[in-house]
């Protein structure tokens, strides 16, 4: 464990045992580890990026994660930060459909100095078609059970390796890879 992930477990302790504990304490000490957790995840939506910078997405998912915690009993560390990727995840999924649903600015503007909707499929960053998929696949990882979601947030997202996150959860290197195996082909089923 980090020096900031027993900072939280500690007031998470606090507030199991019945004290008031601030929930802005608690997101302050995880504010970097989130900020690079937004990061990572808004890599992944690049066409996001015209529209949207890191640190907007990262305070909106932040006031999302401080209003989840007044409804969710959080019990661990794990159990936070699978929250915030949660939270963080729809934030991005909102973010998609507002710029790119059917009304969106983003799919009706057109700005990169060529001619007609062949020239909107041909910029990859644009794709409407690549924009669904995308949003398609996070949308999914909602559906897939909580423990295959959470190896999805720590190898996919936050960019821990297997080992690593074998160690951070407490659990054996080949759980990890099946539960990374059987996720990916859950979500590779349903395109």
């Amino acid at each position: 464990m980090t020096p900031t992930d027993t900072q939280i477990q500690r007031l998470l302790d606090k507030a199991k045992s019945g004290a008031e504990v601030d929930r802005n304490e608690l997101i302050n000490h995880s504010c970097s580890r989130l900020l690079k957790l937004t990061r990572k995840m808004f890599h992944n939506f690049k066409s996001l990026q015209r529209w949207e910078q890191t640190d907007d997405v990262f305070q909106n998912a932040l006031v999302r994660l401080h209003r989840s915690l007044l409804e969710v009993q959080i019990d661990d560390v794990r159990h936070f930060f699978n929250l915030a990727a949660l939270q963080i995840r729809r934030e991005l999924l909102d973010l998609t459909k507002h710029y790119y649903g059917k009304l969106g600015i983003g799919s009706n503007h057109h700005s990169d100095h060529q001619i007609g909707p062949d020239a909107v499929l041909a910029n990859a960053t644009n794709n409407p078609i690549k924009n669904k998929s995308l949003e398609k696949f996070h949308e999914n990882i909602d559906t897939l059970p909580a423990e295959e979601q959470e190896i999805i947030n720590m190898l996919f997202y936050e960019g821990f390796n297997q080992e690593e996150t074998a160690e951070f959860l407490g659990i054996s290197l080949s759980t990890v890879k099946r539960r990374w195996h059987a996720a990916r082909l859950k979500l590779a089923e349903t395109f």
